[in-house]
C-alpha cells in the first residue's frame, strides 16, 4: 500500500495554520492573467503534515540507516564531527565578498587544505575551486589543452580512454574539443598495452585513466602504461574518484601521472548522494601550475593570506568563489582527525573488505576478474540468466533483505555487472549479514525464479517501470492522463524506432 498524498488525508475545515496580519502596506495585485480564483491547498494539521512527511523520511535509504554499498560512488559513513565543524558560525556564516582581513582563518583553511592534499598525492600544486568530480575532470583536462598549446604543439587532437574508465571521461575529453578513442582492457583487466601502444602518436594530448579503474583493479602495469604515454609526448590525466583505495599506500605522482582530480565527496568526509554538494579539486605536477584556475591562495611574508589573480598563463575561473566551502572544512576536519596512520587504515581496511566480499561471493556470483582487487569487487549474475533471473531481480530482492541495491549493470564491459564496494566503515557482522543475504538469493533464483522477478515484495510499492520513469518522469499534480498507459500509448518510442 502506498503512502496517501497530503490531498487524500485533507480534511475541509481542520487548517494547521495562521498567516499572521502583514505588518507592511498591501501591494498591487499582479496582472489578472496571473491570477487563478482558487488554491486547492491541503487542509491538515500540523501533527499530521509532521507524521506524513516524517514517515515518508523513514521510507528512504541513507547511509545512518542500513549498508549502502553502491560501487563506483563510495557511499561511506561519515562522522558528525565533520559536520559539526562545517556548521560553526565563523565557517557557515562567511560571505564570499567579505573583505579578505575579515575572512583570514578560511583563507588558511584552504591554503592548508591543498597541501595536505598536495602532499597525499604528491603533486606541487592544488586547485580547490571544481564543485565536482566531473567539474574536476574538466578542470584538468583545460589545464592540459593549456599546457600543450603554450608549447606550440597545436597537432593534439586525440585523447585516449580506457574502457574501464569513468564515463563521464570521453565525455569531459569531447568537451575541450578532442577526438576520444576507447583502448580495450585485457584478459586480466587491465589497459591492453598493444592497443594502447597502437593508438598513440603525435597526436595524442593525454591518455584519462581511472585509478583504480572502475573494474575495481589496480592495473600491473601501471609505470610502463604511464612511460610509454610520456614517450609519445603526451601527458596522463588521473581520474581520482576512487582514491579511497590508495590512501597512504600509493602516491599518484609516483605512477606517472600528471594531473590528477579527488573527489572529496566520496574519499574524504562530505555525505555523498542526492546531488551534491561535492568539491572535485585537482592537482598537478610543477609544469602545469602555472595554468591554475585564478584566484590562488597565497601566504604573505607578514603571515597573512590574500588572493592571487596576477597569473597570465591560467585557465581563468572554473568556480564562483572558493567552491563548496562547507566541503572542503569537512575534509580538512576529516584529515585533521586521521592523520597520516589514520588514512593509511582507511585503505587498508576497504581494500580488506572487498576482497572478503570477493572470497565469499565467489561460489554463487562469477567474479569478473578473479585476482585480488582494491575498494570494490564487481561479480556478474550472467550464471542466473539460466534460470530466467537477471542482475536486476538480484538488486530488486536485496531490498526485501534490507539492503539498498549494489551498482548494476556498470561497468558496461561486464555482462549483468554487479559492483559492490562495502567501503572501510562496515563491519565484519554487517557485511556476512550481506553476504548471507547474497547466497539466500543465488539459492532463491535456482529454486523460485518468479520471486525474484517480482521483487521487491516488502516496500510499499513494488517493481516500477523505470524506462518510463526515467524518460518520461511525472513531475506535477494532478497526474497526467496518459500516466499508467502503456509506453508506446503514452507517447515513449524506442529510441531505435526514432
Amino acid at each position: 500500500m502506498t503512502e496517501p498524498l497530503l490531498s487524500e488525508l485533507s480534511v475541509p475545515g481542520r487548517p494547521g495554520h495562521r498567516v499572521p496580519s502583514p505588518e507592511v502596506p498591501r501591494a498591487d495585485l499582479p496582472p489578472a492573467a496571473l491570477l487563478r480564483d482558487t488554491l486547492p491547498l491541503p487542509e491538515l494539521t500540523e501533527l499530521e503534515v509532521v507524521r506524513h512527511f516524517t514517515r515518508l523520511s523513514q521510507l528512504n535509504y541513507a547511509v545512518d540507516t542500513v549498508f549502502y554499498p553502491l560501487g563506483s560512488c563510495t557511499m561511506k559513513y561519515n562522522p558528525k564531527v565533520d559536520d559539526a565543524m562545517a556548521n560553526l558560525p565563523g565557517f557557515a556564516a562567511l560571505h564570499p565578498y567579505q573583505p579578505l582581513e575579515l575572512v583570514q582563518g578560511a583563507l588558511q583553511l584552504l591554503a592548508e587544505l591543498e597541501r595536505m592534499l598536495a602532499e597525499i598525492t604528491g603533486f606541487a600544486a592544488v586547485t580547490l575551486q571544481p564543485a565536482a568530480g566531473a567539474h574536476g575532470e574538466l578542470t584538468g583536462m583545460l589545464m592540459i589543452r593549456a599546457y600543450h598549446l603554450a608549447r606550440g604543439d597545436q597537432a593534439r587532437r586525440r585523447v585516449l580512454v580506457p574502457d574501464s574508465a569513468h564515463g563521464t571521461n570521453p565525455a569531459t575529453a569531447a568537451m575541450c574539443g578532442y577526438e576520444t578513442v576507447t583502448i580495450p582492457s585485457d584478459a586480466r583487466g587491465n589497459v591492453d598495452l598493444a592497443a594502447l601502444e597502437r593508438a598513440l602518436g603525435p597526436d595524442v594530448a593525454a591518455l584519462m585513466l581511472t585509478v583504480p579503474s572502475t573494474l575495481g583493479l589496480f592495473d600491473e602495469r601501471m609505470l610502463e602504461i604511464t612511460a610509454r604515454v610520456h614517450r609519445a609526448g603526451a601527458l596522463v590525466y588521473g581520474d581520482g574518484a576512487n582514491l579511497n583505495a590508495l590512501l597512504g599506500v600509493a602516491r599518484p605522482a609516483d605512477l606517472g601521472i600528471d594531473v590528477f582530480h579527488l573527489n572529496l565527496h566520496k574519499t574524504f568526509a562530505t555525505p555523498h548522494g542526492g546531488g551534491g554538494p561535492g568539491a572535485g579539486p585537482v592537482a598537478v605536477r610543477a609544469e602545469l601550475e602555472p595554468f591554475l584556475p585564478v584566484p590562488v591562495v597565497r601566504r604573505r611574508d607578514d603571515g597573512t593570506y590574500y588572493l592571487d589573480y596576477e597569473r597570465p598563463q591560467s585557465i581563468g575561473r572554473v568556480r564562483a568563489f572558493g567552491g563548496h566551502f562547507g566541503v572542503l572544512v569537512r575534509a580538512y576536519t576529516y584529515l585533521r582527525l586521521l592523520g597520516a596512520d589514520g588514512l593509511r587504515r582507511v585503505s587498508e581496511a576497504a581494500v580488506l573488505n572487498a576482497n572478503y566480499l570477493r572470497v565469499a561471493l565467489q561460489e554463487w556470483y562469477e567474479v569478473a576478474y578473479n585476482r585480488p582487487c582494491m575498494h570494490e569487487v564487481v561479480l556478474s549474475g550472467r550464471r542466473l540468466k539460466a534460470h530466467g533471473v537477471r542482475t536486476l531481480d538480484v538488486a530488486k530482492r536485496l531490498i526485501d533483505y534490507g539492503f539498498h541495491p549494489p551498482t548494476i549493470y556498470f561497468p558496461l564491459v561486464v555482462e549483468e555487472a554487479l559492483m559492490i564496494e562495502p567501503t572501510e566503515t562496515e563491519s565484519k557482522a554487517t557485511l556476512d549479514a550481506f553476504i548471507a543475504a547474497m547466497r539466500a538469493i543465488a539459492e532463491e533464483a535456482r529454486q523460485q525464479p518468479e520471486l525474484l522477478r517480482e521483487a521487491p515484495h516488502q516496500t510499499p510499492v513494488g517493481r516500477l517501470d523505470e524506462v518510463t520513469a526515467a524518460r518520461r518522469p511525472v513531475l506535477r499534480w494532478p497526474v497526467p492522463d496518459w500516466v499508467g498507459e502503456p509506453p508506446r500509448a503514452a507517447g515513449l518510442v524506442p529510441p531505435e524506432e526514432r
